[in-house]
C-alpha cells in the first residue's frame, strides 16, 4: 500500500515561514500529480498546489500564488510545500495528495496542522 506522511505543520507568526514534508513511501512509475490541500472546520478541502510528474508544471489556488512554493525531490520521493508570508486565513490542515491520472487512484496523508497566530 502506498503510504503518505506530511511533517512540518506547527505554530507560527502571521507574516512567518513554514516548510511541509511529504515523504512516499513507492517511487510513482506513471503519470500522476502531486499536491498539497488544506481544510478548515466547516468548509471544503481545497487545492493549495500541485504539480505534475510530467513538465514538472505548477498551479496554485489564487489565495496563495506568489507566497507558496511546491516542489518535488524525485530521488528521495518528496514533496515539498514552502510557505511564506503566512497569513490566518492560512490555518488549517495540510493533506498530501497523489493522484494517478490514467486509473483514477489517489493517496492521502493524514494530515499535518499549520496555525498561524500572534
Amino acid at each position: 500500500q502506498v503510504q503518505l506522511v506530511e511533517s512540518g505543520g506547527g505554530l507560527v507568526e502571521p507574516g512567518g515561514s513554514l516548510k511541509l514534508s511529504c515523504v512516499i513511501s513507492h517511487k510513482m512509475q506513471s503519470r500522476h500529480t502531486s499536491a498539497w490541500y488544506r481544510q478548515t472546520p466547516g468548509k471544503e478541502r481545497e487545492l493549495v498546489a500541485a504539480i505534475r510528474s510530467i513538465g514538472g508544471v505548477t498551479d496554485y489556488a489564487d489565495s496563495v500564488k506568489g507566497r507558496f512554493t511546491i516542489s518535488r525531490d524525485s530521488a528521495k520521493n518528496t514533496i515539498y510545500l514552502q510557505m511564506n508570508s503566512l497569513k490566518s486565513e492560512d490555518m488549517g490542515i495540510y493533506y498530501c495528495n497523489i493522484r494517478l491520472w490514467d486509473q483514477g487512484t489517489e493517496y492521502w496523508g493524514q494530515g499535518t496542522q499549520v496555525t498561524v497566530s500572534s
